[in-house]
């Protein structure tokens, strides 16, 4: 088709599969999502490579996607996302006809990252990531009293953030220090917070407003 002989429509094609899949990672679409993501960026792939190297790219940009995945859920530092968003990167821009359609294909990547956060202001965030946002709260009525006193006089406290929370990390609060974590977004070091959560000795931030 002549509309894949411009450049930009890597930047659109990449952007929309890359929107659409990291969604369905962040919320439940029951894999509609998925399948949008899936199909668009099968199509980019299929428009510039032959069979076997569609499956080689087709796969270092869904291990991209797990990595992503494993960190989210499991590790939490951000260590296996900037690998997978790297692999992604990297798939995309390999197959591209020439220089500046892989920089629109990287683009498109980046964008589609980039513009998946804003579904969780729209859609159900999938239960995967409560672990991170602390919905599973430790109340006594869910049978927990180890509730720590002082942790409770924290909620609604302003502090600043003394190193990068992604999500996890360090605040001050008045003269004293806390462990915390985002509500599942990197808030750089030094930005102020305020505490919106309190289950136990955990403690839930946003970046104040």
């Amino acid at each position: 088709m002549e509309i894949f002989s411009y450049d930009w429509i890597a930047l659109v094609i990449t952007g929309l599969a890359t929107l659409f899949l990291i969604g369905e990672i962040l919320v439940n679409m029951r894999g509609i999502f998925a399948l949008l993501g899936i199909g668009f960026i099968t199509i980019y792939f299929s428009v510039y490579l032959e069979t076997n190297s569609l499956i080689l790219m087709l796969l270092i940009y869904f291990v991209g996607i797990v990595l992503i995945i494993i960190d989210g859920k499991i590790l939490n530092d951000g260590t296996l996302a900037v690998i997978g968003t790297a692999s992604m990167l990297a798939a995309v821009a390999l197959p591209a006809p020439n220089v500046a359609a892989g920089i629109y294909a990287v683009l498109g990547v980046l964008l589609g990252i980039g513009g998946s956060l804003f579904f969780l202001k729209v859609f159900k965030r999938r239960d995967m990531w409560n672990k991170i946002t602390l919905k599973d709260q430790l109340t006594s009525e869910a049978g927990y009293n180890s509730i720590n006193k002082e942790y409770l006089t924290l909620l609604n406290q302003e502090g600043i953030t003394l190193n990068d929370m992604r999500p996890v990390g360090t605040i001050r609060i008045g003269k004293k220090d806390y462990s915390a974590v985002s509500n599942g977004q990197w808030i750089p070091k030094g930005t102020n917070i305020v505490v919106v959560q309190v289950d136990g000795t955990k403690i839930l931030v946003e970046a104040k407003k």
